[in-house]
Order: C-alpha cells, then structure tokens, then sequence
C-alpha cells in the first residue's frame, strides 16, 4: 500500500525539482557578477588580510610564549 503512494507522488517529485532548477536558472541570471578587476581586488584585499592577521597571530603567540616561559 505504501509503495502505491510512493510510485503515485514520484512524478510529482521530479516536477518539482525541475521546477527548483529553473527558479535557480532565473535567480542566477539576476545576480550582479563582479568584473574581473573588482574580483582581483577584492581578492588581493582577502590575501593581505589574511597574511596581517596571520603575522599579528604570530607575533602575539611569540610574545605570550616569552613572558610564560619567562614567569615559569
């Protein structure tokens, strides 16, 4: 009996998934895509970011090393 029900809402199942696609074809052709050159800048902006915060990490992690191993 369950397998009846299963079988009946299967085609229903893929409509709605084609459905879903072509909503997010449509919804994708609305997006404002960046240039080239905004997405180079935007990632060189990503790169030094992660590269200060990666440098302040260190020199914080060298710092708190040196006074503990100074205390203790």
């Amino acid at each position: 009996m369950k397998t009846e029900s299963f079988m009946v809402s299967t085609p229903k199942a893929f409509g709605s998934i084609k459905a879903f696609g072509q909503e997010v074809v449509r919804e994708m052709q609305k997006v404002s895509w960046p240039t080239r050159e905004q997405l180079r800048e935007s990632t060189i902006v990503v790169v030094v970011t992660c590269l200060l915060l990666a440098a302040f990490t260190w020199v914080v992690d060298t710092a708190v090393t040196a006074v503990l191993r100074f205390i203790f």
